[in-house]
């Protein structure tokens, strides 16, 4: 019963949020078109803003990979990922989940393809991805936007969610799948 009202809920949950915040927007009196196109203006506007932060950030990954630094890095750190109960083919990824999730996206579907969803690695993979962010990302993209120069402690703090992440979805993926 549960799955069939959350099959439901999930069929029908974005038609009726289109449905309702126009409708909403109309009782207020908001010009709701106006409001729309004036969104999708600033938004378009914020999109060309961003693009050379995003080239910059999609050039240092593919030198961070393409110079071996990712691998060399994986080698160095093996030993320690295996003391604390992590194989090392994670380790690409979660090295690189701090700067790209399209990129990561990728290395996991290449994790899940080789080992499979249900194995050990593909279930790490798959909580590292859910317990992390693209920090770098994150502050190229969104404080480049607006203009934000100065995020020393925006780069320490997020870099310490993504340490607690992988240590805590390493923790969990070993004492429930092990």
């Amino acid at each position: 019963m549960l799955t069939k009202v959350l099959t439901l809920v999930s069929k029908w949950a974005i038609p009726f949020l289109l449905l309702v915040i126009p409708l909403y927007g109309q009782l207020k009196k908001v010009p709701v078109y106006e409001a729309f196109v004036e969104g999708a203006e600033e938004g378009f506007t914020t999109a060309v803003k961003i693009i050379p932060f995003l080239v910059g950030m999609l050039v240092a990954i593919s030198v961070f990979r393409a110079s071996g630094a990712l691998d060399y890095l994986s080698r160095l750190l093996g030993p320690a990922l295996a003391a604390i109960g992590t194989p090392s083919e994670v380790l690409p990824l979660a090295l690189m989940r701090p700067l790209s999730g399209s990129g990561v996206l990728g290395l996991a579907t290449e994790l899940m393809r080789v080992y499979g969803p249900d194995s050990f690695i593909g279930r790490l993979a798959s909580t590292m991805q859910g317990s992390t962010d693209t920090t770098f990302f994150v502050l190229t993209v969104y404080f480049g936007s607006v203009g934000i120069t100065r995020y020393r402690y925006s780069i320490i703090t997020g870099l310490c969610a993504d340490i607690s992440g992988l240590l805590a979805s390493i923790y969990i993926c070993n004492l429930l799948f092990r």
